[in-house]
This record gives C-alpha cells, structure tokens and sequence, in this order.
C-alpha cells in the first residue's frame, strides 16, 4: 500500500497532543545526514499551557522520495512545582493518536504502556499497529517522559515496511538524545 504525506501529516499531528519541546541547549538530537529536519514553529505559552521551547520533526524518505518514517521530539518547560503524571499523559497521547486515526478510516491497537526511559530520564512508552480495512499500514511508537523542570515527548512513526526498516535507525537517534536534566 502506497503511503502520501497527508497519512504521515495525520500521525504527526497525533505525536504531541500536549507537549512541547525545548532549546537547542536543553535537548540535543544528532540526526543522520540522510534525514530531513525541521524545526516547527512554536505555540504560545498561557496560564494554562507551559511554554514550548523546541519542537523538531526529521523525515526519512524511501528511495522514491516519499515518507518512511517521521520522528517528532517536543520539551515543554514545566511551571514551577508542576508535577507530570507521566503515565496520564501518555495514555491522553495514545487517545489521541486513535481518535485522529479513526476519523481518517483507520483501526489502530496500542501495545500495553511499559515502563522505559529516554535519554536518561524515566519514561513510559506504547506502540500502536494502524490499519485500513484489515491491513497492517502504518506502526507508530509514543514516549513520554518528565522532570521536575521538563517533560519530553518523542513520537516516531512510519508505514508498515518504513518503520520495520528504520526501528533500529531510530533507536539510535533515540539512544543519542541528550536531554539536560538538573538534578
């Protein structure tokens, strides 16, 4: 099954629900050449929403240019003395990616939420398999993570085949992110 950019569109628009990202000081993602990387444009901060300071999306694409996979890191600073209920907002991210899909025509299944980390902060993770009428389109995985100063989310998602031929590629990029936490 062919996979457009609106599809990819869909799943990132699902990474985030809620979570921002940080500056290039706080968090540091070494991408690989090969990736296309994009800063996104930052929302504003409000009593009610912590302000975002980095967000960054890279794309892999297959050999005939298309999207194989999408990674999306995002860090918010947190209000002082505001605590993250990790694994609440990791179950409101996985909402939210199977909300968005079933208006688009997919079905999705999330793996159980396990305990992990991301760089070297305590996290919660999830995977989701999508598909259409049956078959297997698209798998995305969901990270979510906090301190007592940030709270990081990383998304990365690809087609059925893009994400099986990029996961350990990913990994990688995930096993090098540097986020600067204070203790």
């Amino acid at each position: 099954m062919h996979f457009t950019f609106r599809t990819f569109a869909l799943a990132a628009i699902c990474l985030s629900p809620g979570l921002g990202c940080a500056l290039a000081a706080d968090a540091m993602v070494i991408w690989p050449s090969d990736w296309e990387v994009e800063a996104l444009p930052q929302s504003q901060s409000s009593p009610d929403q912590p302000s975002v300071q980095i967000r960054q999306r890279a794309v892999k694409n297959d050999d005939n240019g298309d999207p194989a996979m999408v990674v999306e890191l995002t860090q918010t600073r947190l209000q002082p003395g505001h605590e993250v209920n990790v694994q609440g907002v990791l179950l409101e991210m996985r909402k939210a990616v199977q909300v968005n899909f079933v208006h688009g025509g997919f079905q999705s299944v999330c793996t159980k939420m396990k305990d992990s980390t991301l760089s070297e902060v305590p996290a919660m993770e999830t995977t989701c398999t999508i598909t259409q009428n049956g078959a297997h389109v698209m798998t995305q995985t969901l990270v979510a993570a906090a301190s007592k100063e940030m709270a990081w989310s990383l998304s990365y998602a690809g087609s059925a085949l893009g994400y099986a031929a990029n996961k350990d590629e990913v990994l990688r990029i995930r096993d090098s992110l540097h986020l600067n936490v204070t203790p």
